[in-house]
């Protein structure tokens, strides 16, 4: 796995050789896994198909061939996009990482598309004829058209503006119409080959940027981290095993708990890295878009969480100098707090409402349950300071409001008011928030802190 905002490699260019020579291997690859795979569900007796009744009243239209095979120019030339070598890599892992998880499903259960196509004459008949020659009813769900289509989609939207923006999008939804409209695939192949997609870009985000103040976990904080994605890989393993159990009964909830099962997947791929980057919470507090829709499921459970576990702590508690801690708040909740600022710590869940112009937000994104790197609190101290110093009140949020608030607010406290001990800070807290639970860990974190902060000034750039 490649760090979603790691550098580009300094000075090397991909060159057109390069690119070609890509293009040609994943062109090999793809008629390779994809010709066995279809070779492999043919020898099988018997082939199942899946659709729902409703779905013989989709209408075939001939002419929706052409953005059909539209993609495979789509995929051609995105190999010629990039300027980075990292880039170009970064690319053709996404591709090979749907091209991989698609044929595998399709040898673990091989589904074959279950309508007779009509004829079609024309040069839309033509296609269709050329189609036929490698392409075969079987290999539905998920649909690899429509994993290349996301990633592609993601790859060019980012590059095209203005009104050549919309024909772009046009263009690219007749793509994904089409899968249905040529009597390629059922339904049930264009959400699981969506979510293939969105998972590749998680995995390889295409937007890739250096992040500021690095600082890796150090081992023991990783090995909580890594303790932590064993359970959500636990977690994700059950559900598999929740949809197997489902699938017969209702297909619909056989989805969505799949869907659940790819979340809880994504988050142990996080908390493997041990960094909350991985997350892609932009500093807007939204998510990168495949992310977002890929973590749909733990964002609403981490939120529903938090709501359960402070039901009755729901006010934000101030604990002076026009700071207050609490849980990551409505709109509502903002305006009863009278907060003028927010730093919000979370990384899992998306920010929940849009202040006002009056009510200055910053995002510094930590990981639940970890302690955050001493470059990680001492951006989330920086953004305090400069929100406070411009005579805000600033409310510091995490899901509970009890562990990374605490922690953040406390590492400021520390330097503010001049504390050299850590444990004299959170006496101080724990007294203003008793609900307040800060590991030893990040005891002993705030106290590396406090000891190095005359080494680490802190400044409203490093925020």
């Amino acid at each position: 796995m490649s760090r979603p905002f790691g550098d580009r490699d300094s000075g090397q260019r991909a060159t057109f050789a390069a690119k070609a020579l890509l293009l040609a291997s994943m062109g090999a690859i793809f008629f390779s896994t994809y010709g066995f795979a279809n070779w492999l569900a043919g020898r099988h007796a018997s082939v199942p198909s899946f659709s729902f009744a409703w779905e013989h009243a989709i209408p075939f239209w001939p002419w929706t061939i052409v953005p059909y095979w539209s993609i495979d120019l789509f995929y051609a030339l995105s190999f010629f996009l990039w300027m980075w070598r990292t880039d170009l890599l970064d690319h053709v892992k996404r591709l090979l990482t749907v091209q991989i998880i698609s044929v595998v499903c399709f040898i673990v259960w091989p589904l074959r598309f279950g309508f007779e196509r009509p004829a079609a004459d024309g040069a839309a008949g033509a296609l269709f004829t050329l189609l036929a020659g490698f392409d075969k009813p079987f290999n539905q769900a998920p649909s690899l058209h429509i994993g290349l289509l996301v990633v592609l989609w993601a790859v060019y939207g980012m590059r095209v503006t203005g009104a050549w923006r919309w024909v772009l999008h046009i263009w690219f939804a007749a793509i994904g119409v089409s899968v249905l409209t040529t009597y390629q695939h059922h339904l049930i192949d264009v959400p699981t080959g969506a979510a293939v997609g969105c998972f590749a870009l998680f995995l390889f985000p295409v937007r890739t940027r250096t992040a500021s103040n690095r600082d890796p976990a150090d081992a023991v904080t990783l090995l909580t981290a890594r303790r932590i994605a064993r359970l959500y890989a636990v977690g994700a393993l059950l559900m598999v095993f929740v949809v197997w159990l489902v699938v017969p009964v209702s297909v619909l909830a056989g989805l969505l708990c799949g869907w659940l099962a790819l979340a809880l997947l994504g988050t142990a791929c996080v908390y493997l890295q041990g960094d909350a980057a991985w997350f892609q919470k932009h500093e807007s507090g939204s998510h990168a878009w495949a992310a977002h829709a890929l973590f749909v499921p733990t964002m609403l459970g981490a939120f529903i969480n938090s709501r359960a576990w402070t039901w009755r702590q729901s006010v934000p508690t101030p604990v002076g100098h026009a700071l207050l801690i609490g849980r990551t708040p409505t709109r509502r909740e903002v305006r009863a707090a009278n907060a003028t600022g927010i730093v919000d710590l979370t990384a899992e869940m998306p920010r929940w409402t849009r202040t006002d112009a009056l009510v200055h937000y910053l995002c510094v994104p930590q990981l639940d349950l970890v302690p955050p790197t001493l470059a990680q609190l001492q951006q989330a101290v920086a953004a305090i300071e400069r929100l406070h110093a411009e005579g805000r009140t600033v409310l510091v949020c995490c899901a509970l409001g009890y562990s990374r608030s605490v922690l953040s607010v406390a590492a400021w406290l520390a330097m503010h008011l001049d504390i050299r001990d850590a444990n004299v800070v959170l006496g101080r807290l724990r007294e203003a928030r008793p609900q307040a639970v800060v590991s030893a860990q990040s005891a002993a974190l705030l106290q590396r802190f406090i000891d190095r902060r005359e080494r680490l000034p802190i400044t409203e750039e490093s925020a």
